[in-house]
Parts: structure tokens; C-alpha cells; sequence
């Protein structure tokens, strides 16, 4: 019998951001597929005997080909188990989740999606910055930063910097010149908000606040490194306001002001 891959979003980092049905899927399973970013405390659940498989993927080094992990995906189920891909965020957004989905669709492998909370929401919402807001942000898009020096890509800065409110950067940070550089020459004004939000939702979750004119020198004082999420808008200056998290939660961590 030919068992069924379960795509998983285990959330930004905060163990307690997995969905119900995520949970559930990942008590269950008999093979645990899982990234880097997954929180460990996850695999707790994990029930007795349950195999491990760890495929986290660091910047210009995986563990784990893409290739592979499709293949013991198929692989797994093919021998009748019940398979948890597990990975950060959302699968569908940055994840490779549709990837994977095609594979088991490819070998007649029968797959579903739990979705789960992506960083683009939960960092900011983490940060006290909200996406969208009814006076200043109606619209938002995600973008990878990794699109920073992709040519095929270059036409797409002139409708982030006109078109769109506010803009979410996944592993943008060593594209931060760029983005800010293009964002600037497409008529995005120097002076908007730019935070860049260091392991949301995590207990040492550090923001830092800037410009497009001058982030690059913030990032660098502050000592900002992957994984960061970097979110630019209006919506940013309400960091100051709405900060609940690192207030509340880690209030000795500093915030660098604009």
C-alpha cells in the first residue's frame, strides 16, 4: 500500500504558530522530513520510533539536494508510510512546497497541504508592524531577495517601488544594497521605512529600523545577519507603537530608531 505525503508549515519559529492540523499530522507521521528553520521542539511530538530525517539547507550550502528530499518523499511512501515534510513557514511561499507537491503527483503518490503561518506576516506581526492598514497600506507583496540580481527580474522594481504598499524581502539580507538601490532608482522615495526583523517570533528576535537611505549602515552597527525577514512601507513606523512582542517579552533588546 502506498502511503501519503503530508506538506507541513511548521511556522516562523514560535512552536506554538503550528497549525492544529499540523500538529496532528506531525504526532502521526512515521517519517519526519525537516528543515532548518523548523523549531526543534516540533520533533518532540514526534510519536515513539518515528524516523528523522533532517534536510536543512544553509545560504551556498545543503545538506540535502532538492532532488533528494523529492525523491525520499516518493520513496517513503511508496513504502506505505505516512510521510510529514516539514517546513518553515508556509510551504507554498518560498518553500519549494509546490515542487514537492508535483513530484508526489509525478509517481502517483498521494500528497495533501497543511498550510502554516509565513514569516512575512508573523515577523511583522511580531514587530508590531502590520501588512496592510486601513490609511496607509492596501496592498502588499512578498518577494524573494534572491530576485536582486536575477536580469529576467529587473522590469519587476518599477511596480514594487509604484505599485504596492508595502513590500516583504525573504533572504534579502545579503541583497540588501541592491533592493534599496533599485527600490530608490524606480522612484521609491529614499526616506521610506525599511525594518529588518532577525528571528521573528523567536525569544531573541531583533528589529532594527531604517531608511532606504541609510538601513545598509544600521544592519551593519546592529550586526544583522540571516535569517531576517526585511519589510518596507509606511506600516513600518508603527514598529515604535505597536512593538508588543520584544516590549513585553524581551524588553532589554534594543530597537535602532530612524
Amino acid at each position: 500500500m502506498v502511503g501519503k505525503v503530508y506538506l507541513v508549515g511548521a511556522g516562523p519559529g514560535d512552536p506554538e504558530l503550528i497549525t492544529v492540523k499540523g500538529l496532528r499530522c506531525l504526532q502521526q507521521a512515521d517519517v519526519i522530513l525537516y528543515d532548518r528553520l523548523v523549531n526543534p521542539e516540533l520533533l518532540d511530538n514526534a510519536k515513539e520510533g518515528a524516523q528523522l530525517v533532517y534536510c536543512g539547507k544553509l545560504p551556498h550550502y545543503h545538506t540535502m539536494k532538492q532532488e533528494t528530499i523529492n525523491h525520499f518523499l516518493v520513496k517513503y511512501a511508496k513504502k506505505g508510510y505516512q510521510v510529514v515534510r516539514l517546513k518553515g513557514g508556509d510551504p507554498f511561499v518560498f518553500g519549494r512546497g509546490g515542487e514537492e507537491a508535483e513530484e508526489c503527483a509525478k509517481h502517483n503518490v498521494p500528497f495533501e497541504i497543511v498550510p502554516g503561518i509565513t514569516a512575512g506576516i508573523a515577523a511583522s506581526a511580531y514587530a508590531g508592524i502590520p501588512v496592510t492598514h486601513r490609511t496607509m497600506s492596501k496592498s502588499f507583496a512578498f518577494i524573494t531577495g534572491h530576485q536582486a540580481g536575477d536580469v529576467e527580474a529587473e522590469h519587476q522594481w518599477a511596480h514594487l517601488a509604484k505599485g504596492v504598499d508595502t513590500i516583504c524581502v525573504y533572504m534579502g539580507v545579503s541583497h540588501l544594497s541592491t533592493i534599496t538601490k533599485h527600490l530608490i532608482v524606480n522612484g521609491k522615495s529614499p526616506q521610506t521605512p525599511i525594518a529588518l526583523i532577525h528571528w521573528g517570533t523567536l525569544i531573541d528576535q531583533r528589529t532594527v529600523v531604517g531608511t532606504l537611505e541609510n538601513i545598509e549602515e544600521v544592519v551593519e552597527r546592529e550586526q544583522i545577519t540571516n535569517p531576517s525577514m526585511i519589510v518596507i512601507g509606511e506600516v513600518v513606523t508603527l514598529n515604535k507603537k505597536l512593538n508588543w512582542y520584544q516590549e513585553e517579552i524581551v524588553p532589554n533588546i534594543p530597537v535602532a530608531s530612524r
